[in-house]
């Protein structure tokens, strides 16, 4: 096991302890990792942390608020964001971030050629909408699925949204793939220690690109391959999710997926998400 997790960590397929840091960081980006398109980081301040600046260039931008309220700055125009509001940020942007008392944004980004129109999503509305928050799975693999950047925002790769379980419990279930439409991140957060998840990965399951355990702050990248993954018990597995697009617009489609045979009887525990 120790050798698969240091191959796997060489190659690029996991990050540890993402969360660590305060201001502005780029912890997963196509020049460091397995991934094309798809960038991540996360902006975390505190009352005496300096205000973030930055350009989004050639990239569109997606924050996803975890926990805190910070007010985020684009074009002159102020939003100011709790937990789970989003906002979708157009290429070719100023931005800059600050907060009050504290706040954690988790960051996606890629690049893209079309200029869409900056979106802020207020977590209220989402949880009104079925098809952007959901409920689904059975007794051992309940999980709560909110898609934050999805549908309801017109963009040209980036998807994001978060998914926490129930203790003990499995999501990414039944075992599903996107890899021609879609690369996909996973970041864990809300897990405090002792709490701990284990991430699989693989295209055949015999022979798994990886298998680790996973804890607060971690980031574990899926380029391809099924992607389940199991809580302990007592303690929920939780992460943000963020996926790129190959063929931007085209591919960007939340819930099409192809789910690994000898699983494939029962859907594919998005079909909410389709509506």
């Amino acid at each position: 096991m120790s050798t698969q997790l240091e191959t796997a960590t060489t190659k690029g397929t996991i990050f540890r302890r993402t969360n660590a840091h305060q201001g502005r960081q780029i912890a997963v980006t196509p020049s460091n990792s397995t991934m094309k398109h798809l960038h991540y980081g996360r902006i975390i301040l505190d009352a005496g942390t300096p205000p973030v600046s930055f350009e989004t260039g050639e990239h569109e931008t997606g924050l996803i608020c975890l926990s805190g309220t910070g007010t985020v700055k684009v074009g002159g125009e102020s939003h100011k964001l709790d937990r789970y509001d989003s906002i979708y940020i157009p290429r070719d942007s100023s931005v800059e971030v600050t907060t009050e008392g504290g706040v954690d944004f988790a960051e996606c980004s890629a690049h893209v050629t079309g200029v869409y129109p900056l979106k802020v999503v207020r977590y209220a509305d989402v949880e009104k909408d079925g098809s952007l928050k959901f409920t689904t799975g059975g007794s051992a693999n309940t999980r709560t699925v909110n898609v934050l950047l999805g549908k309801n925002v017109e963009a040209g790769r980036i998807l994001a949204g978060v998914t926490t379980s129930e203790p003990g419990h499995w999501t990414s279930w039944p075992p599903h793939e996107h890899a021609a439409m879609l690369e996909e991140l996973y970041v864990y957060y809300d897990m405090p220690a002792p709490a701990f998840g284990v991430q699989f990965v693989y295209t055949n399951p015999d022979e798994p690109e990886f298998v680790g355990v996973v804890r607060n702050g971690d980031a574990v990248l899926m380029p391809k391959g099924f992607h389940p993954n199991v809580s302990i018990p007592g303690h929920p597995i939780n992460f943000v999710w963020m996926m790129a697009a190959h063929r931007e617009v085209e591919d960007r489609q939340f819930g099409v997926v192809t789910v690994q045979p000898g699983f494939d009887k029962s859907g594919t525990g998005l079909e909410a998400s389709r509506k």
